[in-house]
């Protein structure tokens, strides 16, 4: 499927045609540079690789510099892989501007680290017992584990608390509310995961 690789700018609001307050995301996506043509006979699969972001030439290694320069373009910090249904050819600019006409768009960003969490953050558990008739220290606490005479093991899988946050997550179906090729910017409906200034992958 076609997408572009852009940043997250942030969130606001605009007004519909029938006076609702919406919520929408602030995306600038491309323009992206296409730096690799993969094909069925080479390859073994068709897409296209996709370029985006300014980089320095000291942090690019030298097998990166070479496709670069094949490519006809400076170093770039963020690269992806896309299936377009028309043909691209080596050194090719994919703006904004593909996505017009679209209707939804799925949206691939990281999440928000939020370090260590308990089992009441991480997962919503409702804690354990009373909080008052001597309750000491258990009221967040994850209770038992499942360890028992038979299996005496836990179980893999088991919800508890640990990293939370960082993960690769992808917000589908998002509605396309306005496209400013001149700008670089699509603004969609709703939240995308990631802080401002992320990343994010945009699929059609």
């Amino acid at each position: 499927m076609p997408g572009l690789i852009g940043r997250k700018i942030g969130m606001t609001s605009v007004f519909s045609a029938d006076g609702k307050n919406v919520p929408c995301t602030v995306i600038e996506a491309g323009p992206c540079v296409v730096t690799q043509v993969k094909t069925v006979e080479k390859d073994g699969y068709a897409a296209v690789q996709l370029a985006w972001g300014e980089a320095k030439e000291k942090n690019t290694t030298k097998a990166m510099q070479g496709i670069f320069k094949k490519a006809g373009t400076t170093p770039k910090m963020h690269l992806a892989e896309f299936k377009f249904d028309s043909e691209l050819n080596l050194g090719d600019t994919v703006d904004v501007s593909i996505l017009e006409g679209a209707e939804f768009v799925d949206v691939v960003g990281t999440s928000k680290g939020k370090g260590f969490q308990g089992v009441m953050k991480r997962h919503g558990f409702g804690g354990v017992g009373q909080s008052t008739h001597g309750q000491d220290d258990r009221a967040r606490k994850p209770g038992s584990i499942g360890a028992c005479s038979y299996p005496a093991k836990v179980f893999k899988g088991m919800r508890m608390g640990g990293q939370m946050g960082g993960d690769r997550v992808t917000t589908q179906n998002l509605k396309v509310l306005k496209v400013i090729p001149e700008s670089n910017l699509l603004i969609i409906k709703g939240s995308v995961a990631g802080c401002k200034g992320s990343t994010v992958l945009i699929q059609m």
